[in-house]
């Protein structure tokens, strides 16, 4: 397998076979495993005790906003480490100064927006 579409076939080959694997695998699962399905084992479980009651509950919006805030804030920091990396090599210096200057101060105007319109204020 030379030449240009040599490399797509060894990769098409490889999706086939993982695709023919899968296949087989569950297959035989479907067809090996005991089936017996019984009330009990049909009902809802959870850690053990018998669920009582509905299955919907309210969740306050103030949990999903500081999520939120901590997914920002930790995908930022993965964006400075590799600037802090990058920042000491040799032609680098004032350009990369600048534009993570800029980057965190979206962030903090983000941030002021957030405290100002009093979504961090734990109520």
């Amino acid at each position: 397998m030379t030449g240009y579409f040599g490399a797509y076939a060894v990769v098409g080959l490889i999706l086939l076979i993982g695709a023919v694997f899968v296949t087989v695998a569950l297959s035989a699962n479907r067809l090996l495993r005991p089936h017996a399905p019984t009330p009990e084992k049909l009902l809802t479980y959870e850690c053990g005790v018998d669920p009582v009651g509905e299955g919907w509950a309210h969740t306050h919006i103030r949990y999903y906003v500081y999520a939120y805030l901590y997914v920002i804030f930790a995908v930022d920091a993965v964006f400075l480490f590799p600037w802090a990396t990058v920042f000491a090599l040799p032609g680098f210096g004032v350009t990369t100064l600048v534009e993570m200057f800029v980057f965190i101060g979206f962030l903090a105007v983000g941030l002021l927006y957030a405290w100002k319109k009093g979504v961090l204020t734990w109520v």
